[in-house]
């Protein structure tokens, strides 16, 4: 029975054997005989139907050992143009690969829009459904709606991200969860009561949540190394200009009246149709290829659009090759994949890492702007034109780039002095800047990259459900301290939070920058009790 093991604990795992790991690209010193290699080259083209390549595989095997391009003269002035491309010049790849990024980016967007919709909609719904009147139970009601796409996405959704991507492929999951949002988006702009709107919320928050998970593990599994974390952080980029969008929709309807909100609810569903016509043009991930069924052949193919030359389409997929994975320890239960995110030393780490950064982004507030950022501004007697503007300028700031308290503190301020507007819209901005490039785009990067291959879909959907868990009891629970505390204090306690926020960070969460996926185990192979003294004992002094 295999088991995992580092200097202080060793867990044995459930079942006959252990499951994957991400393939270690680190191979032995020593290079293998040129006839060793050559044998196992033609045994793999021959198990996986890809001898008529077998001449780019050889090739490809002498590279993955890392061979100095130089030294091989069967390269081509092409291949070997390529080979040094990739850190020379490494943002020059095909179209296909940058339409990947395009779908994510159409999945972000929407996400972000929906988000904003709400924004707007928060002025007008509580009249619109006879829910204004300020009570515990008009609170409650309100804070459910916005709170309801989180809801049935972090106890719902994140679940089923495991077994819609087995059974249909990521593609297919995507399609099939961008169809139900459209439904959703349009269903919900039709709506008579509250109660069918939050039906149409909590049926979107399950759409999201499968797009959010699988469009982020895709995305990272598609692209290169070495320009891995600067595309996944445009999922947040882009989520960030959709919110931006979505606020120049909510001023752009609002002469329509006070049904404009309708609008605004179906908004979203513009990035939908796009994503549904196009994800079905990407080539399916090497990843899923071989995580299912161990198709070589069909992983081939797919990096064959994904990268320059069929050189480097060949190298990852024999590098996966040359370790064997047992297609067992791949078809393991989902129940037993859940029970060692928190039992098997090196995943439990990532899990606890990735949970942290996830609990940290809703600690800071971020998205109780994003939803009633209009409210705040008409609570401090903002017209609900002007809140709508000054939202939209939020919206740009947070695609452009200690500040919540001063938001805070701003509402002391006498309503009589104009200074008082100008303080909060600034310090939210502000908050906003200082939000963009960190805590914005990090979690999602951070979670799509270091869980292994055998772990990264359930790893990826589980922070996902915690992050929208966190997110729908901040959502739900901010009128209610809106009320109770008024908007000042509401903004006191958030800055508190920030800082237990930058606490957990520091303690918990290990460093993964330049670091390829098999360096990722060295990295969490180091205890937390043994990272936290280091980080309290060495690294802060």
């Amino acid at each position: 029975m295999k088991r995992y093991e580092d200097e202080q604990e060793t867990v044995t795992l459930l079942g006959d054997s252990s499951p994957a790991e991400e393939p270690d690209l680190r191979l032995d010193d020593s290079p293998a005989a040129p006839e060793q290699d050559s044998c196992e080259v033609i045994e793999f083209g021959r198990i996986h139907n890809l001898s008529h390549k077998i001449h780019i595989f050889h090739r490809a095997a002498l590279l993955v050992q890392g061979i100095p391009v130089y030294d091989i003269p069967s390269f081509t002035e092409d291949e070997t143009r390529a080979v040094r491309a990739e850190s020379e010049s490494k943002w020059r790849q095909p179209l296909r690969l940058y339409l990947i990024i395009v779908v994510t980016v159409l999945g972000a967007m929407e996400q972000g829009w929906v988000q904003t919709s709400m924004n707007g909609v928060n002025l007008y719904l509580p009249k619109a459904f006879s829910i204004d009147a300020d009570t515990p139970r008009n609170d409650l009601i309100l804070g459910v709606i916005n709170s309801g796409i989180y809801l049935s996405n972090g106890l719902l959704s994140a679940w089923l991200v495991t077994p819609l991507n087995k059974r249909l492929g990521r593609r297919g999951a995507v399609f099939s969860a961008a169809l139900c949002s459209l439904f959703s988006n349009i269903g919900g702009a039709l709506t008579q009561n509250w109660q069918q709107l939050l039906l149409f919320r909590l049926i979107l928050g399950c759409a999201l949540g499968v797009i959010s998970s699988t469009l982020n593990v895709f995305a990272a599994e598609c692209v290169p190394a070495a320009i891995r974390g600067g595309l996944a952080v445009s999922w947040q980029m882009f989520c960030a200009f959709s919110i931006f969008v979505g606020f120049v929709a909510n001023v752009a309807v609002y002469a329509f009246g006070p049904k404009n909100w309708r609008l605004r609810l179906a908004g979203p569903f513009l990035s939908t149709i796009l994503l549904l016509g196009l994800i079905y043009v990407c080539p399916e991930s090497l990843a899923w290829h071989l995580k299912h069924g161990g198709r070589y052949n069909l992983a081939y193919r797919s990096l064959v659009r994904l990268r320059n030359t069929e050189l480097q389409a060949a190298g990852d997929p024999y590098l996966v090759y040359l370790q064997r994975p047992a297609k067992a320890n791949m078809d393991v239960s989902y129940l037993k994949h859940t029970t060692e995110l928190f039992i098997v030393p090196r995943i439990r780490r990532a899990t606890l890492a990735v949970y942290t950064v996830m609990i940290s982004q809703q600690l800071c507030g971020i998205n109780i702007i994003s939803f009633y950022s209009s409210t705040i501004f008409a609570d401090a007697n903002f017209s609900t034109f002007g809140a709508l503007v000054a939202s939209t300028v939020f919206g740009f700031v947070n695609f452009i780039a200690l500040t919540i308290l001063a938001a805070g503190l701003s509402f002391s301020v006498s309503n009589e002095n104009p200074a008082r507007l100008w303080l909060l819209a600034t310090m939210i901005y502000l908050f906003c800047v200082e939000h963009s490039p960190g805590m914005g785009p990090v979690p999602a990067a951070y979670s799509a990259e270091v869980f292994p291959l055998s772990h990264r879909e359930i790893g990826v959907s589980s922070a996902v459900a915690v992050t929208n868990i966190w997110a729908a009891a901040l959502s739900l629970t901010f009128p209610a301290l809106v009320s109770t505390l008024s908007s000042q204090g509401a903004s006191i306690l958030y800055a508190l939070l920030n800082v237990v926020a930058l606490c957990l960070v520091f303690l918990f969460v290990p460093e993964t920058r330049l670091k390829r996926f098999d360096e990722l185990d060295e990295v969490f192979s180091v205890p937390t009790r043994q990272f936290v003294k280091y980080q309290v004992t060495e690294y802060l002094p």
